[in-house]
């Protein structure tokens, strides 16, 4: 993921590269969302093993809510260097600072990875699977990676729309200003630090599936509705109540789905099978959400295109949900009896 956010830090411009410049940007967005689904996966299923019992979702919320900090940083960083640098310095060359920030935490990265033990059930195997073993088991279990997939489409359309589209879609569609457009990510990730765990506690006193399926029902009725009414009066206070709207939906799903994720997959492929559903996901679906956002917006010059969007991936997400809730019933046999309970 440093190497994919570096490329995109550091890669000349199209006056010096030509079209090889977009090409390289493109490559390392996707290396970036690939590398995010591998590295979700293993955390998310980690924090599933050391949870206490009944206590699962939320633990397993705070893998989104700590990725809520880095929303809070980098809307502060926006601010700042909006405020220290003039517009067109920011346009030319202050755009690569964050990337170059975001690749510093890397070297903490790997040394909070040397001193995390191997949680009870990974020690607790004799032997682990061979590449070959989990690459057949991934390929039994196609259908279900599948329908996670579809899963993880509606919580990162969400997120990055929530985040890495606001202060574009706030400048560049809305007219408003830069300080404004980092404002309201601001809030959106104070917003989601909040909701998140209080929905991954909620999942584990009523259940996954329920939030799942209310929360992508309201998602296909409300956001385009809430978009097209920002649209018609679009003032700081409007997009804030909207931003804040999508920030409950999107916390109020993801605190249940990432730990049902976990649940889900069979125990050989858990890790496996979670990090390919949620890195093609993310590197398809949620990382091009901005560039596809944009191209709504201008094929069919309605600004309130990206609400469509949104509930597309709703739909994804509550079907996801609904042929999994199927799919339990036919792998009753190779799951515990809490893991069944958990997704039924």
């Amino acid at each position: 993921m440093a190497l994919g956010t570096l490329t995109i830090a550091l890669v000349p411009g199209y006056a010096t590269l030509g079209a090889a410049a977009p090409i390289l940007i493109l490559l390392g967005r996707l290396l970036q969302g690939f590398s995010a689904g591998v590295e979700l996966g293993g955390v998310s299923v980690y924090l599933s093993e050391v949870a206490p019992k009944g206590r699962k979702g939320f633990y397993v919320s705070w893998q989104s809510g700590s990725q809520q900090v880095a929303v809070i940083f980098a809307a502060l960083l926006g601010l700042g260097l909006n405020h220290l640098l003039a517009k067109d310095a920011v346009t030319e060359w202050g755009w690569r600072i964050p990337f170059v920030v975001g690749c510093l935490i890397v070297p903490f990265l790997f040394w909070i990875r040397r001193m995390l033990e191997e949680t009870e059930a990974f020690s607790q195997h004799k032997s682990h699977p061979s590449m070959g073993q989990i690459v057949r088991s991934v390929g039994q279990n196609w259908a279900l990676v599948l329908a996670g997939m579809l899963m993880v489409v509606t919580t990162t359309v969400m997120f990055y729309m929530i985040t890495a589209f606001t202060p574009t879609f706030g400048k560049t569609v809305l007219m408003m200003s830069d300080k404004q457009s980092f404002l309201v990510t601001l809030f959106v990730g104070i917003s989601n630090l909040f909701w998140l765990p209080v929905m991954g506690e909620l999942s584990d006193r009523i259940g996954r599936r329920p939030l799942l399926i209310t929360f992508t029902v309201l998602m296909i009725l409300t956001t385009w509705p809430v978009l097209h009414g920002l649209v018609g009066s679009p003032t700081f206070a409007h997009l804030v109540e909207a931003e804040l709207w999508l920030s409950f939906l999107y916390a109020s799903y993801n605190g249940a789905m990432v730990v049902y994720l976990a649940e889900i997959m069979p125990a050989e492929v858990r890790a496996s099978g979670f990090s390919l559903a949620y890195s093609l996901a993310t590197a398809l679906f949620g990382g091009f959400t901005p560039a596809i956002s944009s191209y709504l917006i201008h094929a069919t010059v309605d600004k309130a295109m990206p609400g469509v969007w949104l509930s597309f991936a709703a739909v994804c997400g509550l079907v996801g949900t609904l042929l999994i809730g199927r799919m339990v019933k036919q792998y009753q046999a190779r799951y515990s009896a809490t893991v069944v309970g958990a997704s039924l």
